[in-house]
């Protein structure tokens, strides 16, 4: 069997260069989910996106979803066959999308699927992330099945938190690869 391959997944406005997503790409050879718009996020649009993304590999996948990629993955694997396909994902800093000035700043995103995910998932919390409160993400991570990891006050868990390429992260999405360190 064949290692998975590792599909990363921006959040709102991609992921910029000094962000572990972007450093794993760079790193590791994980592949970026490319969307047509960063800046107005479509959720059939980027479902779809993800959908190709899945069919293109011949393998099984691993996604490592950021923010609104946290959302797109729960939203995708509740009604995408493909979703077998995936041998785990790591959630990092879902947002409480369903706060006001977020569900108007990206709209068409709320509510997000809360049904238990077809395969593995840990979810990444941050105690200070300013776009989810812990309580919030916390429940996120119970309704899809997830097991909680909190980081402590890391912000949103983006290149500000200053984690580099965030060896912590990625012994975690080994972990659930099923990959040896």
């Amino acid at each position: 069997m064949t290692s998975p391959r590792i599909l990363t997944l921006p959040g709102w406005q991609s992921s910029g260069p000094g962000h572990w997503q972007t450093l794993w790409e760079a790193k590791h050879g994980c592949t970026r989910v490319e969307q047509h718009d960063w800046m107005r996020p479509l959720r059939g649009d980027w479902t779809a996106r993800l959908q190709d993304a899945v069919l293109a590999e011949p393998g099984p996948v691993v996604l490592a979803a950021h923010s609104l990629g946290c959302l797109l993955a729960a939203w995708w694997a509740a009604h995408s066959a493909e979703a077998r396909r995936v041998a785990g994902a790591l959630l990092v800093a879902p947002p409480e999308i369903e706060r006001d000035d977020l569900r108007q700043a990206i709209p068409g995103w709320s509510p997000p699927a809360r049904q238990r995910l077809p395969f593995p998932a840990v979810a990444v919390i941050s105690s200070d992330d300013p776009y989810g409160a812990a309580a919030y993400t916390s429940r996120l991570a119970q309704d899809w099945g997830a097991t909680l990891y909190n980081l402590g006050p890391r912000g949103h868990v983006n290149a500000e938190s200053g984690l580099g390429d965030w060896d912590e992260g990625w012994q975690l999405l080994l972990d659930l690869a099923g990959s040896p360190s």
